[in-house]
């Protein structure tokens, strides 16, 4: 069995800037089939909130059988419809635990937990020869995502995928066909929004310190919900996903919607890092939690034959990007939590994106909502010359067991989630100092400001997770 005692044994700390260690570590074993009639044997850390979602996604796939069940809060009212649905699942709050006492009965590993504890529970699994799916954004440092992209080449047995949902639905097939049918072409410039309030807060922007504590909820492991990051004392501001607002703990509006607005973009035109990240606007900027609403341009260099593109995120209530000529309305897309009822004029936009090629023009939703060439004359006068777009063979919950299973290819894996996912944390990083970052992605450095690039790495690991920060 692949215990702690092992994983702490042959671990060695990464050493400082983005140098990755790399000592022969061998995962106790890679087991491809597992379970009876084909099923992945599924051990689930986090099973609130999100994480109840994503055990429920899975297990009606019918290719999973869930055996362990894992949570800080195990017990509490947000955890027991789904501890109730698995009765037979054994129960962890400690996911290393879970590994130390059953890591021989499961062969893949959920992970619907905070941003700040993705790469710990990544690496555990990796390095244990399991089979991992964390929710997006992959990482909330850019070290984190290089190490993480590192161990799944190290493990290349081991299937990785990241949860942004649409990347095994239509938009990620249309948008493949119509790129390689020269449809989507000479792309200089992407509109991504987000206009919501969802999972924000009221807070005052003057803040100067961290919530003072707060009794911790009885039968919480608040030491373990910290993970590797520096400790914070319990408070109700931090929990129940308010640690999405916080620059110590997640990724704010563009980690949670970015990889669902902006992935095929990425994926397709092959941006790989931006060369320049700029703040062009953050409402009621402080030092600890993202601003109210924030524009932030990112500048890729040109690719090939493909041109210099950049891409404009948006987000804010009150922080409404400019629509082109013919963009018509704003429709609710059922896959989504909507912004407002009904229809919507351009001006109060649902997630979604604009993309300017120099001849064609076209707007999107988010997940795995399609394109549309817009103005509609001209998608008339294209409609004859589209491509056939083939359907999905399975959902993105599917296509990772499927994965596990060798059947099919995992269409998120980490060598693509990750690159992507550290474009946010370059994002994410221009939104806390507000300045502009000039970055080189050859020697993965920020070149213009020292500070930032120190945060490139974060903060040591908080002591006893050490381990964990090495391939």
């Amino acid at each position: 069995m692949y215990t702690r005692r092992n994983f702490l044994k042959t671990a060695t700390v990464a050493s400082a800037g983005l140098a990755m260690g790399g000592a022969g570590l061998n995962a106790a074993s890679y087991r491809r089939v597992a379970g009876a009639n084909e099923k992945v044997n599924l051990a689930c850390i986090g099973i609130g909130f999100r994480g109840s979602e994503i055990i429920r996604e899975f297990a009606k796939t019918g290719l999973a059988n869930v055996v362990a069940l894992c949570d800080v809060d195990m017990g509490a009212k947000h955890t027991q419809e789904v501890m109730a649905m698995f009765p037979e699942a054994r129960r962890f709050r400690d996911f290393r635990d879970m590994f130390d006492r059953m890591g021989n009965e499961f062969d893949a590993v959920t992970a619907g937990i905070p941003d700040f504890a993705h790469y710990p529970v990544a690496i555990q699994a990796i390095k244990s020869g399991k089979h991992v799916y964390v929710e997006k954004p992959m990482c909330r440092t850019f070290l984190e995502g290089e190490l993480m992209i590192a161990a799944a080449r190290k493990y290349p047995k081991v299937v990785t995928q990241m949860g942004n949902q649409g990347h095994s639905e239509a938009n990620h097939f249309q948008f493949k066909a119509w790129k390689e049918a020269g449809i989507i072409k000479d792309v200089t410039e992407v509109t991504a929004h987000m206009n919501a309030a969802r999972r924000w807060h009221d807070w005052d922007s003057r803040i100067f310190k961290y919530p003072e504590a707060e009794p911790v909820p009885a039968g919480m492991d608040w030491d373990t919900w910290n993970m590797a990051v520096r400790y914070h004392e319990y408070n109700d501001r931090y929990h129940r996903g308010n640690w999405r607002c916080w620059y110590d703990l997640g990724m704010g509006a563009l980690g949670d919607w970015g990889a669902h607005l902006i992935d095929t973009v990425h994926r397709f035109l092959e941006l790989g890092l931006p060369y320049e990240i700029n703040p062009v606007r953050l409402k009621e900027h402080n030092d600890y939690f993202f601003p109210m609403s924030s524009t932030l341009q990112f500048r890729f260099a040109a690719r090939g034959n493909m041109p210099p593109l950049d891409i404009n995120w948006y987000d804010g209530v009150d922080n409404i990007p400019p629509v082109p000529p013919g963009y018509g309305t704003s429709d609710i897309d059922p896959n989504i939590p909507p912004v407002a009822g009904g229809k919507l004029q351009p001006t109060k936009l649902n997630p979604g994106k604009i993309i300017y090629g120099r001849e064609l023009t076209f707007k999107g939703g988010s997940h795995g909502s399609t394109l549309s060439i817009i103005p509609e004359e001209k998608a008339k006068e294209m409609e004859s010359k589209l491509p056939e777009v083939p359907e999905s063979t399975s959902n993105h919950f599917a296509n990772f067991l499927l994965a596990c299973l060798g059947k099919e290819q995992a269409r998120s894996p980490f060598e693509v989630a990750g690159p992507l996912s550290q474009v946010f944390c370059l994002g994410v990083l221009a939104q806390r100092l507000n300045r502009k970052l000039e970055f080189d992605a050859t020697t993965r450095q920020i070149t213009n400001h020292p500070f930032a690039n120190a945060l490139l790495t974060g903060e040591p690991p908080r002591s006893g997770w050490e381990a964990y920060y090495t391939v």
